[in-house]
């Protein structure tokens, strides 16, 4: 049985000059969990966060962290994600040829560990590592920048990886990412999401709150 929706705000939309205030704004207003993207400029074009950030994040919240990696061979800095403040640590299949042993190692860590699929990767690939994994993110943006638009023949991809998990008998949660907004909520958690990632629609609102909340309903099948 599906875990009940959360929201996960992405900060890689947030105020960056105001980071601490951005945090604390997305926990009042609801948040159920933060997701940070880390991007090294080669697994994706663009670069963003390191530990350092994490480690600051950590510090204004006790929210669950999810930190999405978006970097090539994951495994060389896990141990240091993991020390900085993260409750999830997400690799990418593409990014690394070994993704059970990524997947083993943060789980030795202690902290749950999380499969990424780009929207040109078969769910095929995560068939033999559900047993391995507490969440599995299926990307429905290229991944690289925020802002971009939700790529709406992901749906039947969700679809698939809902069925799956529930096959298997797995409690991993169901993450979606990209392009997320109360226009298509609702449509990402009929075919099975559990956790919705979202960056503009909260962060780039006039209120974070109000965007936050509007995103739930629109989830839930509220106006």
């Amino acid at each position: 049985m599906p875990a009940p929706l959360r929201i996960s705000p992405s900060l890689l939309s947030a105020d960056l000059g105001h980071l601490a205030d951005q945090v604390a704004a997305a926990a009042a207003a609801g948040a159920d969990a933060l997701h940070l993207d880390v991007m090294d400029g080669a697994f994706v074009p663009n670069i963003t966060f390191g530990h350092d950030t994490l480690r600051a994040v950590r510090a204004a919240t006790d929210l669950p962290i999810d930190v999405h990696l978006m970097v090539q061979a994951p495994e060389r800095f896990l141990e240091r994600f993991a020390a900085a403040g993260a409750s999830v640590l997400t690799v990418h299949y593409e990014a690394t040829p070994h993704a059970h042993r990524a997947l083993a190692a943060v789980r030795d860590l202690g902290l749950r560990a999380g499969l990424a699929l780009n929207p040109g990767t078969p769910l095929a690939c995560a068939q033999d590592l559900v047993d391995d994994l507490d969440l599995l993110l299926v990307m429905t943006v290229d991944p690289g920048f925020g802002g971009q638009r939700f790529i709406s023949s992901m749906l039947p991809k969700l679809r698939a990886a809902r069925a799956l998990l529930d096959a298997r008998g797995s409690e991993a949660d169901l993450e979606v990412d990209g392009g997320i907004a109360p226009p298509n909520a609702r449509a990402v958690v009929e075919a099975g999401a559990t956790v919705l990632v979202a960056g503009t629609s909260i962060f780039g609102s006039d209120d974070i709150s109000t965007a936050l909340h509007a995103l739930r309903a629109a989830a839930q099948g509220g106006t």
